[in-house]
């Protein structure tokens, strides 16, 4: 068994002993005591996902396809393409878990993980996502277009290949590069709306690949001492927090301009270019306030983290602003 969870595990680094023990064991975990119940083995398959990611995913997908349709895409389409998006982003959350399980275990934030706590085994997990990734692309190509489930199909693989194995664990600069993934929704809900890609959807890929590393890093402040002990090099835990803000403000900065840029490419109206306006000069005063609570030596996690939750609520009033200017502009 714990040959099969190697294919998609190679060795990036010299494991210590124990943690090589304990992949080893988790890799032949049986789970003894009461039997566990269907409830609670739906629930672990669930978390084996990531919902909350794929909600944040999908935020950016319906809004898109407002757009590329210039007014309310089909029911049946928007469906189809949330469905297939779901278990695409899923299979490749689950994989990455699956690759992970020893960071989980050493980091507090994920020590609840279902690979982690024995709610199932690595095999089982990894049958599961390649399962529904499979689903996923039958299931695109099927009901949307052949455009869309190759996108969705090939996110995964930059996810689990480019960022999961090769830079999470040897690049400072792994949620910069990894986040095209986590940006590719975009360009499949305006394929699944045209069937072609665009220079559209292309500056909305960047808006989504720009606000990622922001929006992780000011998660990272807090947990840096974890990924420290998982020696895993992200940003906030390799360079000082002032650098880091540095950094974050850059990607701002870029990003800001490119929501900006959107209006004119995208053929926007006055409502998705005030949203976008007022709430990236907002995200811009946010950074600037984590840079001036760094230097006073105040602890910045509280700051951090509410730049975090900030950073969600950006994703939502921008692309429901887009959505909402395309029924007010076309009188929908």
């Amino acid at each position: 068994m714990a040959d099969s969870v190697a294919v998609v595990m190679p060795r990036l680094r010299t494991e210590p002993l124990e943690r090589t023990a304990l992949l080893d064991a988790g890799a032949n975990l049986v789970v003894h005591g009461p039997a566990v119940g269907l409830r609670s083995t739906v629930s672990s398959y669930v978390a084996l996902t990531k919902p909350r990611i794929i909600e944040l995913l999908l935020v950016s997908t319906i809004p898109t396809m407002f757009v590329a349709e210039r007014g309310v895409p089909g029911l049946w389409l928007m469906v189809c393409t949330l469905v297939g998006g779901t278990l695409a982003a899923g299979g490749a959350n689950a994989i990455n878990m699956v690759v992970d399980v020893d960071i989980d275990t050493i980091m507090k934030r994920t020590q609840g993980r279902p690979l982690v706590t024995g709610a199932m085994t690595p095999r089982a997990a990894l049958t599961f996502a390649i399962s529904i990734e499979a689903a996923a692309f039958a299931f695109l190509w099927a009901t949307v277009n052949l455009l869309s489930a190759v996108l969705a199909v090939s996110a995964c693989l930059f996810y689990v290949f480019i960022y999961t194995l090769w830079l999470k664990r040897s690049s400072t600069q792994n949620i910069v590069i990894g986040g095209a993934a986590g940006a590719a929704p975009v360009l499949i809900g305006w394929s699944a709306v045209t069937n072609r890609l665009d220079w559209a959807p292309i500056v909305l890929f960047a808006v989504i690949f720009f606000w990622t590393p922001p929006h992780f890093w000011a998660l990272a402040v807090k947990y840096r001492d974890d990924y420290s002990a998982a020696h895993v090099p992200m940003l906030p835990s390799v360079v000082s927090f002032s650098q880091t803000v540095s950094a974050m403000l850059r990607y701002t900065v870029v990003m800001v301009a490119c929501t900006i840029a959107f209006y004119w490419i995208g053929d926007m109206g006055w409502i998705y270019l005030v949203a976008a306006i007022a709430s990236g000069g907002f995200f811009l005063a946010q950074v600037l306030g984590l840079a001036k609570i760094g230097r006073d030596g105040t602890d910045p996690n509280k700051a951090s983290m509410r730049l975090f939750g900030w950073s969600i609520t950006y994703l939502v009033i921008l692309f429901g602003a887009m959505a909402v200017d395309q029924l007010v502009v076309h009188g929908i």
